[in-house]
């Protein structure tokens, strides 16, 4: 466990329900100053209602939450200068420009400096879209621009839910380069996000919610040290010998068709333990035709989450507003934000 001293983010006992329905079930979350934080969960978890409830947009029934290392709490405006927010799809004028837009939105937080909004617009790919109407932009484009407008003030603490929605895979690749580097400059990033593969390269520490609750968190490479798998194939004829003897190092599961010529059988074991899992297998005159290993956070996940398929949870419609352009739902910091529960 992190110690305290050092939490850009932290919950405690973080409660939540809509009606008889309980979105957060005492939510526990340590979140350690600069690193990417991969936040997962499965379609109805809590990560929304999480996200809600760390920008403003919403107030726990009970419990608390930290913003790097200082209580958060219901009006506390000001201290969201230093938190940068996109919840979900940001949304904008559509009928001014990117960088109108983002002047706009600079107006409603903290102090931003004179070239800021230029510099920003460099980093997330669109200076030389700036001038174009929103209307124009195409998904990917707006949620590059709800980036930038999530760094306007500079902030120390980045909360960023799907980022990568709606880009091409050439800008996902930028996005997460951009983020390790803000990672590397000590800020901190929290991000919520259905792509596990992503969140595998992209992430230092990774935390898993399951209906409302924290069921592990830790750093990645810790994590899937003890979820490492090793996969071998096999002709059919030998799959049930095979499957006897490699349950003698450790669990062993079918993988695949059954029906396959060559099915794979998959070992709970370390990924260094490879050899060992070939070398079991030809001692007993049983040879592999293929053999991978390595580490597993699709299993992990649908082992903590009881099956559950990772997703984005929560809807949205003309109600989702940029932070601080619609008054109505100001969180206080330069953030964008959308409307949505789960």
């Amino acid at each position: 466990m992190t110690s305290p001293g050092t939490l850009a983010l932290a919950t405690r006992g973080l409660r939540k329900s809509y009606g008889k329905r309980l979105a957060l079930d005492g939510l526990d979350l340590s979140v350690p100053e600069g690193v990417v934080y991969g936040f997962l969960g499965p379609n109805g978890a809590g990560k929304t209602t999480t996200m809600r409830l760390l920008t403003g947009l919403l107030h726990p029934d009970s419990g608390s939450i930290e913003l790097l290392g200082r209580p958060f709490r219901r009006g506390d405006r000001q201290r969201l200068f230093e938190v940068g927010a996109l919840v979900e799809n940001p949304s904008f004028y559509p009928y001014l420009s990117g960088r109108a837009n983002l002047g706009v939105l600079a107006q409603s937080g903290a102090t931003v400096p004179k070239g800021r909004i230029e510099e920003l617009l460099e980093l997330v790919g669109l200076r030389e879209r700036a001038k174009d109407k929103l209307s124009g932009y195409s998904l990917g484009m707006k949620q590059r621009l709800g980036i930038a407008g999530a760094l306007l003030s500079d902030p120390k603490l980045l909360l960023l839910d799907e980022p990568a929605n709606g880009l091409d895979p050439a800008g996902i690749v930028a996005m997460r380069e951009m983020l390790r580097r803000l990672a590397a400059m000590g800020k901190t990033v929290f991000v919520s996000s259905h792509l596990l593969a992503e969140v595998r390269v992209l992430a230092d520490v990774v935390g898993i919610i399951a209906a409302g609750r924290l069921v592990r968190e830790g750093p990645l490479d810790s994590l899937l040290g003890d979820q490492g798998l090793v996969r071998v194939r096999v002709a059919r004829s030998e799959a049930g010998a095979a499957r006897a003897v490699l349950e003698r190092i450790a669990p062993t599961d079918a993988d695949g068709d059954p029906a396959d010529p060559e099915p794979w059988l998959s070992v709970h074991v370390e990924p260094n333990r490879a050899g060992a899992v070939n070398r079991a297998l030809a001692e007993a005159g049983i040879y592999a035709s293929g053999l991978e290993s390595g580490t597993d956070l699709e299993l992990l996940f649908l082992q903590l989450t009881g099956g559950g398929a990772p997703s984005s949870e929560g809807t949205f419609g003309a109600a989702g507003v940029t932070a601080g352009v619609a008054p109505s739902q100001a969180t206080g910091g330069n953030a964008a934000t959308k409307d949505g529960q789960g």
